[in-house]
């Protein structure tokens, strides 16, 4: 007799992370709505931060602070704030699945492809990115659960290196 099934269960396939990533630099990052996405911390200044983007296929890129104020150094190229999401992106997804999920030069290693990354400089979802993290960082005030919480699955937990 086979076990008694309740029904179905709401189980998120997880993406284990590759590497330990580094928060204090990143502390957002996904692939989602069809492009790598996240916040990155200020160079200059602690209290900034900036959304960045990169879209699949077109590779436009976008970068601009939470209040919607342009990256200064994005041009045709990937400014410093696109290279350090993509970066941890491939810490945390591997190079492959983030070339793959870009849609990038086949014929390249992933690495050579999204360390060559320029398209079109064109508005990102800032808003709703910055959003969901910041609604991401409120389950940080939770208390403690034994069981996973799905939407938390770019959260690296254990050790930061």
């Amino acid at each position: 007799m086979a076990p008694h099934d309740s029904g179905p269960a709401s189980v998120l396939s997880m993406v284990p992370t590759v590497y330990g990533r580094k928060l204090n630099k990143v502390p957002y990052v996904e692939l989602a709505d069809g492009r790598v996405q996240g916040v990155v911390s200020s160079g200059s200044a602690g209290e900034r931060v900036y959304v960045s983007s990169v879209s699949a296929g077109s590779h436009a890129l976008s970068c601009a602070t939470n209040n919607n104020r342009p990256c200064g150094g994005l041009g045709g190229r990937a400014c410093k704030h696109i290279r350090s999401l993509i970066d941890e992106a491939c810490r945390h997804y591997g190079a492959e699945r983030v070339a793959a999920h870009l849609r990038t030069d086949a014929g390249k290693e992933a690495k050579d492809a999204l360390a060559d990354l320029h398209g079109p400089v064109e508005p990102g979802p800032t808003g709703v990115v910055f959003t969901r993290f910041l609604r991401y960082l409120s389950y940080l005030e939770h208390p403690g659960a034994a069981a996973p919480i799905p939407e938390l699955h770019w959260f690296p937990a254990g050790r930061s290196n």
